[in-house]
């Protein structure tokens, strides 16, 4: 009798250790991105074996790093993975609203950001770093730091870390904000600003895709200063397994292994550019 309740015991502490797991288990991870900032998110319209579908417009797919990032921790999950392409400026509030569980689209962790949601460790490839983009012709193809931009027009993303970024420069001229990465290459081509600021990422994948485009990195100490940690994927602030869950998968994938995920991304990138 005493080794029946003693097997019963066990069974039922196996049942309410099994039972928790499964409670816990994430089943479908909701994605959103803007596919609007190529190396980190792009939008195409054929599916591949690398894309995703994008649940809120037919026809059209997710592509980019943060894509397969993104990838990655539902495939370590074991979950579902759903991806919507949100407006940049709109993505917070659509966290927020639960219309998403997850942010994966470039997105640094500043402090303001931070009051509003809750960050992963960081799984960028490299440490944040801006750049300047100019036209090819531009009178500033030599300048070695953002101070030899002073005086110059410099036109930025709406709501990115990058209008911020422009207040470092020496009495620099804000162009009107813009909401799309064309939008503010268009301004820099048809010579409306002297500038663009990117990250060094999306910087040289710019300079592949626009032949007008030219981009300048900054050396050490005469460049940019950036307080963030990194680019990270944000959650809801009360979702605090949902965050462990990504940090458990992130912080197992090695440096070497972002940078094979993003080596492939640029190649197929450049590739899906040839074909067009």
């Amino acid at each position: 009798m005493k080794k029946f309740f003693v097997v019963v015991i066990v069974l039922m502490f196996a049942f309410f250790f099994w039972w928790g797991k499964s409670m816990n288990k994430i089943e479908v991870l909701r994605v959103g991105t803007d596919c609007d900032y190529p190396p980190q998110s792009w939008e195409e319209d054929v599916s591949t074996n690398s894309n995703v579908p994008l649940l809120n417009k037919a026809g059209s797919y997710a592509e980019g790093y943060d894509i397969q990032i993104a990838k990655l921790v539902a495939k370590e999950l074991g979950a579902k993975l759903e991806v919507r392409k949100i407006a940049w400026q709109d993505l917070l509030h659509a966290l927020n609203r639960r219309e998403i569980d997850a942010i994966f689209s470039g997105v640094l962790d500043t402090a303001s950001r931070r009051e509003q949601v809750a960050f992963t460790v960081p799984y960028e490839v490299r440490k944040a770093e801006y750049v300047m983009l100019i036209h090819s012709k531009s009178r500033y193809t030599v300048r070695r730091s953002i101070g030899d931009f002073a005086g110059a027009v410099i036109v930025a993303q709406s709501g990115t870390t990058f209008e911020a970024a422009i207040d470092q420069i020496p009495g620099a001229v804000h162009a009107p904000s813009v909401n799309t990465t064309r939008e503010m290459l268009d301004k820099v081509i048809s010579g409306e600003a002297d500038g663009a600021i990117v990250d060094i990422d999306a910087g040289r994948s710019c300079e592949r895709t626009y032949p007008n485009i030219k981009m300048i990195r900054f050396a050490e100490g005469k460049g940019f200063v950036l307080p963030y940690t990194g680019i990270c994927a944000a959650v809801r602030k009360r979702d605090t397994h949902l965050l462990e869950a990504i940090n458990s998968v992130l912080e197992d994938t090695s440096e070497r292994d972002r940078q094979r995920i993003m080596d492939a991304t640029i190649a197929r990138e450049w590739e899906n550019l040839r074909q067009y």
